[in-house]
């Protein structure tokens, strides 16, 4: 009995002082209303835009609403696509991904990717 004691404890104390961590993932594709001829060849995909936004969560409390972590990544990627003349994005898609070790410490984290096409 005593012997079985002593492995309770010692597994006790291992698996709290181990972390663990879960990671959950959403796509979700933005859509906006745009009205575009694709009737000819009157385009060429010219790059991708690409950016990130995060939040730290100690205990719950901290970071960023949903929102404002989509509005800052959006923010982040047109400012990376250096947009000039007819350029616009398309295609715009969100990923949110999401690290903890519960129920102490959650960082969430959106990244906004799109397609830069230029139209001639």
């Amino acid at each position: 009995m005593k012997k079985f004691l002593s492995i309770c404890a010692f597994v006790a104390a291992t698996l709290s002082l181990t972390g663990c961590a879960g990671v959950a993932n959403t796509v979700s594709n933005n859509l906006t209303q745009t009205q575009v001829v694709l009737s000819d060849d009157n385009f060429k995909v010219v790059g991708q835009a690409y950016g990130e936004a995060s939040a730290t969560y100690i205990c719950g409390i901290g970071g960023l609403s949903r929102k404002a972590l989509y509005n800052n990544a959006v923010s982040e990627m047109t400012r990376n696509a250096n947009l000039k003349g007819s350029q616009t994005l398309t295609n715009t898609t969100m990923h949110y991904s999401a690290q903890m070790i519960t129920p102490f410490y959650v960082k969430v984290t959106c990244s906004a990717s799109a397609t830069i096409v230029q139209f001639k």
